[in-house]
């Protein structure tokens, strides 16, 4: 069993809060967040600031978050998820999410219980006092030992089918099963058509969370409809994203891009994705803008790249040789920093999601290309369709490459459009920020932590809900 810990020097856990005295009558103040002001003056002012500001991350909490009382920060928590320098997406949004409640709270109240892969061991940051190995069973309740022996309050688990060992990702009930402190779970996936295995194990989770948090409407719907979980369950908050600023491309272009037009993937990469559609859209788009590049950055996803090696990008550089653009294609075939990647989209004209499937319930590159502003063709897969709503952007079908080049050649003939296009995006995802969505993480964990507090002796039903039969 491949189980390790960290101990904490004593001065990381001294966190000064009124409110963990764990009173039997506790209240929490409900802090609205304001809506944003969208009249013209505001959107002109926004994109004027916007314009003039320098590309780096913004480390200052909002004017709403400096309005909450210190006091009013009660809870240290554990989060539950693969953390960087992993490479996969839940990895980096656990790691931007930790970040954002420290700029947020302050540092001394969130710890990381991170899972392994097999095949893969990582140097984590101090931040990851724990560590899980994926498949070995024994590693969950002593992570669940762990957690319950350190002191915290809350536990926040970001949940994934493939990032935990079992059926369906079941040995995470095993930790689950045993903790006593009230448990968040964000869903990165929820599934329209689950087999069994997996309609069990979300159930379990559901019964055994104090709140579940979704990234879209259509997951709550899902959650609500194939598995029974009642909406008063259920809090909505968007994927995070950096608070970039709105800004020309043609600032951020580097030697290589300068003076050409820029279609912009990034993430890792896998045969789901549909990139092979961008390059075969290309030769039209060159027949009317000879000028554009079409720029893949990331790497072969792990996974991936363990069954396969790097067919997948081997694939797409055949192809863009067979069709004569592979002077037009650019391949970035490497996990990139986040100040690389925010350099890459700000110098994006065009920003492409092609996925090929349907279900995709969240796109976290979706979430940082509208949040960075830009104009964006995509298929029509759930989050995108929700995103991309009201013109915020192109959704073009799937598996149409025809359809791709003509969306983008509308957008560059227009630049009126496209910069519409644009504004559209960025004023709509002011609300997606990091630091809007870590004051809205707090929420849901003081609540879940006074509901908890309310019930006798503090601790959630002994019994679970009646399973959902399969046939349901």
């Amino acid at each position: 069993m491949r189980v390790q810990h960290r101990e904490a020097g004593a001065a990381s856990w001294r966190f000064s809060l009124v409110l963990m005295s764990f009173h039997p009558v506790y209240t929490v103040k409900e802090y609205a967040v304001p809506a944003p002001d969208l009249s013209v003056s505001s959107i002109q002012n926004t994109l004027t600031r916007s314009e003039e500001r320098p590309l780096v991350f913004e480390k200052t909490p909002s004017s709403f978050l400096q309005g909450i009382p210190s006091q009013s920060l009660p809870v240290r928590v554990a989060v539950i998820g693969n953390h960087l320098p992993r490479q996969c997406g839940i990895a980096t949004f656990t790691t931007d999410l930790c970040d954002a409640i420290t700029v947020a709270y302050g540092a001394p109240g969130v710890f990381v219980v991170a899972v392994n892969d097999a095949q893969s061991r990582y140097s984590y940051p101090s931040r990851v006092r724990f560590e899980i190995a994926e498949s070995d069973l024994s590693s969950y309740q002593a992570a669940a030992n762990f957690i319950d022996s350190s002191n915290v309050d809350l536990v926040c688990l970001q949940h994934e089918y493939g990032i935990f060992g079992g059926k369906s990702g079941s040995h995470v009930l095993r930790l689950l099963q045993h903790l006593t402190m009230p448990v968040v779970t964000t869903l990165h996936t929820v599934l329209r058509e689950p087999d069994v295995d997996q309609l069990i194990v979300m159930q379990e989770i559901a019964a055994r969370s104090d709140r579940l948090i979704v990234m879209s409407e259509h997951s709550s719907q899902l959650l609500q409809d194939v598995f029974r979980v009642p909406a008063e369950k259920i809090d909505l908050i968007p994927h995070g994203i950096p608070d970039l600023p709105f800004a020309e491309p043609d600032l951020y272009k580097d030697s290589f891009s300068a003076g050409k037009t820029v279609l912009l993937t990034f993430g890792l990469l896998s045969p789901n994705k549909g990139f092979e559609n961008v390059i075969q859209a290309l030769p039209r788009i060159l027949s009317r803008h000879s000028n554009v590049v079409y720029i893949i950055a990331g790497a072969t996803h792990p996974h991936v790249k363990r069954r396969e090696g790097d067919r997948y990008p081997l694939q797409l550089q055949a192809l863009a040789k067979k069709l004569g653009v592979e002077d037009n294609v650019v391949f970035r075939n490497r996990f990139v920093s986040p100040q690389e990647m925010a350099a890459l989209v700000a110098s994006a004209d065009i920003y492409v999601t092609p996925y090929r499937h349907e279900a995709q319930a969240v796109s976290g590159t979706l979430a940082y290309a509208l949040g960075a502003g830009k104009a964006i063709i995509s298929t029509p897969y759930w989050h995108a369709t929700e995103l991309l709503a009201d013109g915020r952007g192109a959704l073009v079908p799937f598996e149409d490459p025809a359809a791709i080049a003509d969306a983008a050649i509308r957008l560059l003939d227009n630049d009126a459009a496209r910069y519409s296009m644009r504004k559209g995006a960025y004023l709509y995802a002011r609300h997606m920020v990091w630091d809007w969505v870590a004051h809205s993480y707090m929420r849901v964990f003081l609540r879940s932590h006074a509901n908890r507090c309310e019930r006798p002796e503090g601790r959630r039903p002994s019994r679970l809900p009646r399973r959902i039969q399969a046939n349901a």
